[in-house]
């Protein structure tokens, strides 16, 4: 239908009307549906991160964290001078936390047994090891008291308190992989440990690569 313009006189047919918000500004349905996204996202990672850390917390200790923001990735929230460690801030307590251990594959089964340590000078009430497999783990997998599944191929443990210049927990996995992989890799760390200073993470941080061999690769 042709319109009249503020002559009288006829011009050709209008623009199709599009949805126009109070603010007056016409905005595509399809971008109007978008915009809500991102938030709505970003709510649920804040979620999972926060709902992981608690998780870690309870495990090392045994109590609730009170945490009430994000952390990285799988929980890791960075405190100064303590690498990927999460918790309370304690920046005038330090203590030296070590990971020894080793690791084997076969027949589709991954082992790992570790062995850990406080070198001091501060006693830890806990801590909390990532195990990060390189391979998914079979959903059956049974894992120790003290361990909790937080991904497909990711556990928790808790170490229990820690005295200083003393040694720990001992941990003990026997699992069974998905699939029969010709090797598996396993990265070792701490993600909480009640926010005390760690200035040497290089004894608990590891990286692990095992052949299908059923030898043992320490670390």
């Amino acid at each position: 239908m042709n319109r009249l313009n503020g002559s009288g006189r006829a011009f050709g047919p209008g623009p199709s009307r599009k949805p126009v918000e109070p603010g007056g500004a016409a905005r595509p349905a399809s971008t109007r549906r978008a915009s809500t996204r991102p938030t709505r996202t970003r709510g649920t990672l804040a979620t999972i991160a926060v709902a992981v850390l608690a998780a870690a917390t309870l495990i090392a200790t045994g109590t609730p964290s009170g945490a009430t923001g994000p952390g990285d990735d799988d929980g890791g929230a960075t405190t100064a001078g303590s690498g990927p460690v999460a918790g309370a801030a304690d920046a005038g307590v330090e203590a030296d936390v070590s990971y020894h251990g080793h690791v084997s594959l076969w027949n589709g089964r991954v082992g790992l047994w570790l062995t850990t340590a406080n070198h001091g000078p501060a006693p830890l009430a806990g801590a909390t090891v990532r195990l990060r497999f390189s391979v998914p783990l079979d959903r059956d997998a049974t894992l120790p008291p003290s361990c909790l599944r937080t991904g497909p191929a990711v556990v928790h443990c808790g170490t229990g308190a820690m005295r200083a210049a003393g040694s720990g927990a001992q941990l003990a996995l026997d699992v069974a992989t998905v699939g029969t992989p010709n090797e598996v890799g396993v990265d070792i760390d701490t993600v909480w440990n009640g926010g005390i200073s760690d200035r040497n993470l290089a004894n608990n941080t590891h990286r692990v690569v095992a052949l299908a061999t059923g030898d043992a690769y320490t670390f």
